[in-house]
């Protein structure tokens, strides 16, 4: 039991330094560049972003940490715990390449691949653990809305 907490602690810990990380190449537009795009009538008011996205990295890291608490010696927590590291990096990627570099159109093939790739880590986390792949659903509806409102906010300023 003692082990799996860790893992939980672990996990969470890794998701909010990522989601921390991201928000520092965040900031750095959020205030001059992002106020200037043209934005469709859906997008919420800044304010919303920080509170939505803690608690999404906190329900990543739990769902990390539980697959992980099965034993990462099994083929599918291994699996499902490379699909989602490499959708953390996608995750923390398209910050930097929407607000670092400004980029909403390549910001936009990133979050594509972000789509796809955290569809499959449910899919394997599903294998190891229901309740890890639940945890991961109000994420993946949260990606399908910024892949629309990314993709919106490219077409209005392109």
């Amino acid at each position: 039991m003692k082990k799996k907490l860790t893992y939980l602690i672990i996990a969470v810990a890794i998701s909010l330094v990522i989601g921390f990380l991201s928000s520092v190449v965040t900031q750095s537009s959020v205030n001059d560049w992002y106020v200037s795009l043209n934005k469709p009538s859906f997008n919420p008011p800044n304010w919303v972003f920080a509170p939505v996205w803690t608690v999404l990295y906190v329900l990543m890291g739990i769902s990390a940490g539980w697959v992980w608490g099965k034993g990462f010696h099994h083929k599918w927590v291994k699996t499902g715990l490379y699909h989602f590291g490499f959708q953390l990096l996608l995750n923390a990627l398209w910050s930097i390449v929407f607000f670092g570099l400004k980029e909403p159109f390549w910001a936009l093939w990133v979050i594509i691949s972000l789509l796809v790739v955290l569809a499959l880590t449910i899919k394997w986390f599903r294998i190891v653990s229901k309740f890890a792949a639940v945890l991961l659903i109000p994420y993946f509806l949260w990606v399908c809305f910024a892949t629309l409102l990314n993709y919106k906010i490219w077409e209005l300023n392109s």
